[in-house]
Order: C-alpha cells, then sequence, then structure tokens
C-alpha cells in the first residue's frame, strides 16, 4: 500500500514515504472501522429500547430513517469543508456531535427526543465521521495505481466494524443493559478523535498524481459545474442510488422476511452477520478488481449480479441453507460498489475535490436507503408479502447494471501531464 513516488519528479517527500502512507492508511481504517461499526449495530436497541420507553417499533424505525437522512444530506457539506479544510477539522467536529448524538438516545425518554438525538444529531456525527471522508484522505497519499486497492481495504474496514460491534454491543446489551452500552459507545466513538490528527491536510495530497499547482486552479463551485456537467458522474450517482435502496432494505427488513418465510428469528441475525463477514471479502476484492478491469463495467456486474441473486432467493425454497447461501452473496456484492465507485470520482476528477464530488454521489445513495426502508414497509402493508419490494430490487438491479456500462471513466484532459 505505499507510494514513493514524489507528483513533482523530485524524489520522495515526507508525505509519500512508505511509513507515513502506512500510517495515514492505518488511521484513516480505524476511523472507517468505529464510525461505521458503531452506527451499523444501533439496530440491536430496537427492542430493548421500545420495551423499556413502550414505543412502537414505528417510533425506532422513524429515528433511524431520520439518521439515514441526515447522514446524506450531511455528508456533502463534510465533504466540502474537508476539502477545503482538511479532514482533521471534520472529523473531529463529527465525533463530538457523534458522541452526543448516542449520548442523548442513551437518556431520550419522549420520542420526539429519540428522533432529535438518534435521527438527525447522530446522523449529523455519521456524516461528518463517515469512512468516505477516510477514504478520501487516503487516496490523497496513495498513488492512481495503488488506489483501488486502497479504497477497498478502508471499505473492508468499516466491514470490519460491523462485524466486530454487532456481537460486542448484543454481548454488552445482555451483560450491562441497553443504556450502559450506549454510555460504553459514547465513550467508544471518542477515541476517533486521535486518529484524526493521523490524516492529511488539505496540502497533503501529494501521493494522488495530480499536483498541488494543478489542484489549487480550481474552485470547489468549478469542480461542481464540472462535474454536473459530466454524464459518467450524473450516471453514477443514479446508479448509487440503488445501492443504497438495496442495503437499507435488506439490512431493516432481511429478519423480518426470515419470519415472514417460517424460519426462526436466529436465523435472520445470522443471514447479517454473513452479510457483514462477506462483506470484507467482497469489499477488498472490488479493489483488487478495480485496479485491473474497467471500474463501470466491475460495477455494472456486481448490481446485475444483486439482481440474479435476488431471483435465486425467489425461486428457491425458502430452507435457512438458502437464505444463508444468499446473505454469502449479498455480503460479496454488499459494499463492493464503494470503492470502485469512489474510484471512478477519483480517477475522473481527480483527489483534490474527492470528498465534496462523492458526497453529493453518496447523497443519492441515502435517498435510496431511505426509499428501500420505507417501500418495504409500505408494500408489505399493502400487499402482506415482501415479494413486491424483491421485484422492484431486481429491475432497480438490472437499471444500475445498464446506466453503469457507457460511463466514461477517463481522466478529465486537465489532469493528463502536460
Amino acid at each position: 500500500m505505499t507510494d514513493t513516488t514524489s507528483t513533482t519528479g523530485t524524489g520522495p517527500s515526507a508525505h509519500t514515504r512508505p511509513g507515513y502512507v502506512a500510517t495515514v492508511v492505518t488511521a484513516a481504517c480505524v476511523i472507517a472501522m468505529i464510525g461505521f461499526g458503531l452506527r451499523s449495530s444501533l439496530g440491536l436497541f430496537l427492542e430493548p429500547m421500545t420495551e423499556a420507553r413502550d414505543w412502537s417499533r414505528a417510533t425506532f424505525s422513524l429515528a433511524l430513517a431520520i439518521q439515514n437522512l441526515f447522514w446524506g444530506l450531511g455528508l456533502p457539506l463534510a465533504g466540502i469543508l474537508a476539502d477545503k479544510f482538511g479532514p482533521t477539522r471534520v472529523i473531529l467536529f463529527g465525533a463530538v456531535i457523534y458522541a452526543l448524538g448516542l449520548f442523548g438516545m442513551a437518556i431520550a425518554e419522549a420520542p420526539l427526543f429519540l428522533h432529535l438525538t438518534a435521527g438527525a444529531i447522530t446522523g449529523t456525527g455519521i456524516a461528518f465521521t463517515a469512512f468516505t471522508l477516510a477514504l478520501a484522505a487516503m487516496a490523497r497519499v496513495v498513488s492512481p495505481a495503488r488506489r483501488s486497492l486502497a479504497l477497498g481495504l478502508g471499505t473492508s474496514a468499516g466491514s470490519l466494524g460491523q462485524v466486530i460491534f454487532s456481537p460486542l454491543g448484543q454481548a454488552f446489551i445482555s451483560a450491562y443493559g441497553w443504556q450502559e452500552t450506549l454510555i460504553i459507545f459514547v465513550a467508544i466513538s471518542a477515541t476517533i478523535i486521535p486518529f484524526a490528527f493521523i490524516l492529511p491536510g488539505v496540502g497533503g495530497a501529494t501521493g494522488g498524481g495530480q499536483s498541488l499547482v494543478e489542484q489549487a486552479e480550481q474552485t470547489i463551485s468549478e469542480a461542481l459545474r464540472e462535474a454536473f456537467a459530466h454524464k459518467g458522474y450524473i450516471l453514477l450517482t443514479i446508479g448509487f442510488f440503488v445501492c443504497g435502496f438495496h442495503v437499507a432494505f435488506m439490512t431493516v427488513h432481511l429478519p423480518a422476511y426470515v419470519l415472514h418465510v417460517g424460519l426462526p428469528p436466529e436465523v435472520g441475525a445470522y443471514c447479517l452477520a454473513l452479510i457483514g463477514l462477506f462483506n470484507i471479502i467482497g469489499s477488498f476484492g472490488a479493489g483488487a478488481v478495480g485496479q485491473r478491469f474497467a471500474k463501470r463495467k466491475s460495477l455494472a456486474v456486481i448490481y446485475l449480479a444483486r439482481a440474479v441473486a435476488i431471483v435465486g432467493l425467489l425461486i428457491a425454497p425458502k430452507t435457512e441453507l438458502t437464505l444463508y447461501l444468499f446473505a454469502a452473496a449479498m455480503g460479496l456484492l454488499w459494499l463492493s460498489t464503494v470503492p470502485l465507485t469512489t474510484g471512478i470520482v477519483a480517477q475522473i476528477f481527480g483527489v483534490r475535490y474527492m470528498a465534496t464530488l462523492f458526497g453529493i454521489v453518496f447523497l443519492s445513495h441515502q435517498l435510496g436507503s431511505f426509499t428501500g426502508v420505507y417501500l418495504g414497509g409500505a408494500l408489505y402493508d399493502q400487499f402482506g408479502s415482501y415479494d413486491p419490494i424483491w421485484h422492484a430490487s431486481i429491475a432497480f438491479g438490472v437499471l444500475a447494471a445498464v446506466v453503469h456500462w457507457p460511463i466514461d471513466e477517463r481522466p478529465l484532459a486537465r489532469l493528463s501531464p502536460a
């Protein structure tokens, strides 16, 4: 993961020495692991909190839906600030907000306060500590030749956080109670702070294959106009909506689907664990694949494979083995889109405003997440079956495969050597 090529051509700089690059990559991975891992385990609190507070499941679910929405809305702003002031300040602010939101969630006694803390505040904290900001920081110090692999490693770290904190959170809840566990999560979220100081500043993008002079010639507003004028950026944004639709729907509703087909509830828990485990393999593998093959084609294959996996689930006998095989397959395809999508953004537009540009793409992802979660419940209430939302997921998978195929992922002319 090391890179010793200076962008000025005069030899390695401090920011491209192997030790520095490895340190930044490690810090970014830890931030991704903690931030993503804590967020992915918050569903564990649904049952104990609703019972303790005498809330409906809809009350808790709305809080997490609001959280996803604020995560999506906040990330473009976080990206702009990270690109302007560096990721350290942004992530420091996010870690504090994240901790406050979790603490507020622990003491919430009214639904409105829960929606404010677990929803809006925690969602904002997640946006400002997002693993995508850590990925952008990694991209600044890793050469273009190794960037895709590094982004895959960072995404895998986020997945590892899900694997670690889900069972750990459940163990804490069983041993200490849900309220005490949230306080423990507050302390864990604060450990992001020292790692944020390791990340490179605005001028630390010396390993990204784009000179600082070239980077300084473009403003954020110019970068945004350039991106929205690029057809590939629009198609990438549309396609990432589908990723959010799939992931959020299955995260929230797959355990309920398991019960719907007559299987015991622990099967749903094991399925989520399998998704997280195979997600590590898929994310890192996608990063490696992105170094050798066209990223747009790889993304098209992933989305089409998701559609095929869902078709297989619907036509196969609904046994525990079927669900486990489906979970493993979806795990391989789960966040494998992230290193490829971020890689295309960096490849086309450079790394200077990568956090900003990917933040907007990720907003589309979160709008898809909100849609998938909501439609999953609404369609089930209307038809008494999850089949309609599964059919929609298949159609969206095919659509995403189609829109990714024509993306022109070649770097813009301004990034070409003079």
